[in-house]
């Protein structure tokens, strides 16, 4: 016997039968209203077009061009009702515009399709989405550059494989998130330059018949360019994966700082002090400053790499031209987006507010034999020692500071000539992080004044 009470459950809303699942399987309004102004923009420059090849007329193609406008009003004004009966947002606006003007409306979609018309709506999205992201990690930039300018010659301990290795500037460490984010702009604009064809005109799959006019859509829409082949106009959406992938690297590396933050902030590191703008406290342990920004940044990314793999997969196994598969494209990119700028937001708030705590960086810069390389170094070109053999005395000279409870700079001159008799005094004046910093010059290097050439490029990039 079926339990009618657990059919309920499992059928939920889709218990009136065939006809609410597939209205439900097959309406997009619930997310793709997103696109209502792209929509409407396409739309007007279409019925320009059409009004300027004599395909409908110049009184027709006003009267749509103003219906637009009162719609897309309407839709800011949070009094437009979205239907999923009528699908998604392009059957919306063309309905609600024939109430409105009514016949010269069915006017409007001469010489296209929802397939180009919604390729067309989409990249215009991406593309001012793009054009945020840039913003945004523009705003992240400076925000970077300010710590790098403050602390250009702080010195911190540097590391590899999460182990002491080297001293570097605190500015250096600022800069080097810098150029990544300044890799992250450069692909984002890239991807905006390939993507900036216009697929309108393309209809279906296999253009029109009508005599058209596509450079003047593509230029009214700010494109470059039409798209040149029809089926691949329709069917793209390389476009939207570029922005994915974009935002996936950009959003790795927010991740990446992230985590430094996170571990930065503890207290066995104590080199930032995060706002409490940016912090919370602990329900039962009042000493705690949570770095849940931070976190929440960290945990975000997750969604943007998501959306990546999700949209490759709807796409890789698609023959030509357009399916309704593709119809999944949009919310991976909407919810990617929307965390791309939240976590941009955040991270830009995060830096913008903390305090580099320069005390406990320089004593932890000393610390962990992280003038090891100098020592090296110096013997190398003082007593122009091979530098496996450098490498040899100075791994001794660790392991006697070791065994002493000390660091190699607290060593007697004594203790070095023990090792290697060579040794004179001015080895100490390579041990100091200061100098160990102020000594790598080399272009790209942690120097100050490498950092401050680097600071000063950035500015004149960003102007």
């Amino acid at each position: 016997m079926t339990d009618k009470s657990s059919n309920q459950m499992w059928g939920g809303r889709f218990a009136a039968g065939p006809d609410a699942i597939m209205e439900a399987i097959n309406a997009s309004i619930g997310f793709d209203q997103r696109m209502a102004a792209q929509d409407i923009a396409g739309s007007r420059a279409h019925a320009a077009m059409l009004a300027a090849t004599g395909i409908v007329s110049d009184s027709d193609a006003s009267a749509i061009r103003e219906g637009l406008l009162t719609v897309l009003s309407e839709i800011q004004g949070g009094t437009f009702e979205f239907s999923t009966a009528l699908e998604d947002i392009h059957m919306n606006v063309e309905a609600r515009l024939k109430e409105i003007i009514g016949e010269p409306a069915g006017r409007l979609h001469t010489a296209r399709s929802r397939n180009d018309q919604v390729a067309t709506d989409f990249k215009l999205w991406v593309r001012d989405q793009i054009d945020a992201a840039i913003d945004g990690i523009e705003a992240l930039i400076k925000a970077l550059l300010g710590q790098a300018e403050a602390g250009a010659d702080w010195v911190m301990p540097g590391f590899t494989h999460l182990q002491t290795a080297q001293p570097v500037t605190w500015g250096h460490h600022m800069m080097a998130y810098v150029e990544m984010l300044g890799r992250d702009m450069s692909r984002f604009r890239d991807a905006r330059a390939r993507m900036n064809e216009c697929p309108l005109g393309s209809a279906a799959l296999a253009g029109t018949s009508f005599p058209i006019d596509r450079h003047m859509t593509a230029t009214a829409l700010g494109f470059d360019r039409p798209t040149a082949n029809s089926l691949d106009a329709v069917a793209d959406r390389d476009f939207a994966l570029e922005f994915l992938s974009c935002a996936s690297i950009c959003a790795m590396h927010l991740s990446r700082f992230a985590e430094e933050l996170v571990i930065w902030s503890s207290a066995q590191f104590r080199f930032v002090a995060m706002s409490d703008k940016w912090s919370t406290g602990s329900s039962i342990m009042p000493q705690k400053r949570n770095p849940d920004a931070a976190e929440l940044i960290r945990a975000k990314i997750g969604r943007i790499f998501g959306a990546n793999v999700a949209l490759m997969t709807v796409m890789k196994g698609l023959p030509l031209a357009y399916s309704k598969d593709m119809q999944e494209d949009k919310e991976q990119v909407f919810d990617a987006a929307d965390n791309l700028m939240l976590a941009l937001a955040a991270m830009t708030g995060m830096v913008s507010d903390m305090t580099a705590r320069r005390e406990n960086l320089a004593a932890a810069a000393g610390s962990g034999f992280s003038t090891a390389t100098d020592l090296a170094d110096w013997l190398v070109r003082e007593l122009n020692l091979p530098f496996r053999d450098a490498h040899h005395v100075t791994g001794s000279l660790v392991a006697l500071a070791e065994s002493k409870g000390c660091d190699l700079p607290d060593l007697t001159l004594q203790d070095m000539q023990s090792v290697h008799a060579g040794i004179t005094d001015a080895v100490f004046g390579v041990l100091g992080v200061d100098n160990s910093v102020a000594s790598r010059m080399s272009y790209g290097g942690t120097a100050p004044a490498q950092v401050r050439d680097q600071i000063a490029r950035w500015k004149d990039v960003l102007k």
